[in-house]
């Protein structure tokens, strides 16, 4: 009936779901409303959100392509992060669900023990 052992890419094949913590959520709002007062500009502040909001779709069909994030390694999960403009975002891979949790944005021109916030 032939072999039943999975491949070695078998979690290449999978497509993960993207799935937003009420935390990240609220650092979305957050981020938005910070460039919306700075700018003066509702369409800046959206190209800003959109890009962010966007940027984790890479990680549907490989979410180990982010960098870990050493300064949580401590934690009983594993996060990753990618990077866009000048935001870390945090996220956990769970392979059962099939789900990447994002849980942080991190402006990475803050204070990097700021990180430890709670999610």
């Amino acid at each position: 009936m032939g072999d039943s052992k999975q491949p070695k890419n078998f979690f290449q094949n999978m497509v993960y779901k993207i799935v937003w913590s009420k935390f990240s959520e609220q650092q979305i709002d957050e981020i938005f409303l910070y460039y919306q007062e700075k700018s003066k500009s509702y369409e800046i502040a959206q190209k800003i959100i959109v890009k962010i909001l966007l940027a984790p779709d890479k990680l549907i069909n490989t979410p180990r392509i982010g960098q870990r994030e050493i300064s949580l390694e401590h934690k009983n999960i594993e996060y990753r992060y990618i990077i866009e403009s000048n935001y870390k975002i945090i996220y956990s891979i769970n392979d059962e669900s099939l789900q990447v949790r994002i849980v942080d944005i991190f402006d990475t021109r803050q204070n990097p023990l700021k990180i430890e916030r709670e999610k």
